[in-house]
């Protein structure tokens, strides 16, 4: 029984830190600012934890995997799911027809749904 007990605590102190999953890009939208850069609004489902295990960024990806822009978030939005946020004054060059927005959680990194959307050109 004491083994049985031990295994079962085991289980549960591995397994916690991993409920809340990675972090989901749902939706993005993207906006052609007038100074030839982009606005992107890009809203992230992520079950956050709290400071030990929350979504802390996303980015914007060339078709090569080249970073395009970095949105830092710096703090868990526990009791706000799912969450937009934006970043401006990102810089995407002319041949570039869409690009990849990915999430990133302070426990799984990288890893959870992704989202390939069109780059709107005037």
């Amino acid at each position: 029984m004491r083994s049985l007990l031990s295994a079962a605590i085991l289980f549960l102190c591995t397994a916690a830190p991993l409920a809340a999953g990675e972090a989901d890009v749902v939706a993005v939208t993207v906006s052609a600012q007038g100074d030839g850069t982009y606005r992107f609004d890009v809203t992230v489902r992520h079950a956050d934890e709290g400071w030990d295990h929350y979504a802390d960024g996303w980015e914007v990806l060339a078709p090569d995997g080249t970073p395009l822009g970095y949105r830092k978030l710096l703090h868990p939005h526990v009791d706000e799911q799912p969450f937009t946020r934006s970043l401006s004054g990102v810089v995407i060059p002319e041949e570039i027809d869409e690009v990849t927005v990915r999430a990133h959680d302070s426990v799984h990194e990288w890893g959870g749904a992704e989202m390939t959307v069109a780059v709107p050109r005037d």
